[in-house]
């Protein structure tokens, strides 16, 4: 199995700032409700600098994205402003960060220091390992509100989405 077929994991390294978060296969709707959590929590905890590392990513979908569009509109409210920064994407997950207009809310840099001096040593990592639970229609919901807070442009991308989402969440309601 390659690593890109292998149950995606996320290493995560809150113990320096920034925090370090490394993508290990594909990141999507199925998977990304730890890294949510880990943001809610690590924002919460006063965590606010930001680091993600794309080198060993098989690829992303827009609820990942969302993920992130939410993490980063949540830092920009702090005092003084957080950040991320998202290092070795590669191109067909630069491209999507840009369709969606993320790269104007984040920092991109194809090579980053703070990823080549900040390690995943057992002491100092956190393996976040998604479990096989059916994902959950309002994490995908929101996730894809913030993509169209973080630009407009992207309304008319995923209001398919999101209406959907809306009428099966108010119908699962019932």
């Amino acid at each position: 199995m390659t690593s890109s077929e292998e149950q995606p994991v996320y290493l995560v390294n809150a113990h320096n700032d920034p925090v370090l978060i490394k993508v290990n296969g594909r990141a999507n709707y199925t998977n990304c409700a730890p890294v949510r959590e880990l943001f809610k929590t690590l924002i919460h905890e006063g965590k606010h600098h930001y680091v993600i590392d794309f080198s060993q990513c098989a690829g992303m979908d827009s609820t990942f994205l969302g993920i992130m569009a939410g993490a980063i509109l949540e830092l920009r409210k702090c005092d003084p402003p957080g950040s991320i920064t998202l290092c070795h994407l590669g191109t067909r997950n630069l491209e999507l960060i840009n369709n969606v207009g993320l790269h104007r809310l984040l920092t991109v840099e194809s090579d980053c220091e703070a990823c080549a001096t900040m390690n995943f040593d057992e002491e100092k990592s956190t393996k976040v390992s998604p479990t096989e639970a059916p994902a959950d229609p309002s994490l995908i919901l929101e996730a894809h509100q913030s993509l169209i807070r973080a630009d407009q442009g992207n309304r008319s991308k995923f209001q398919d989405v999101v209406s959907f989402l809306k009428k099966e969440i108010e119908e699962g309601g019932r």
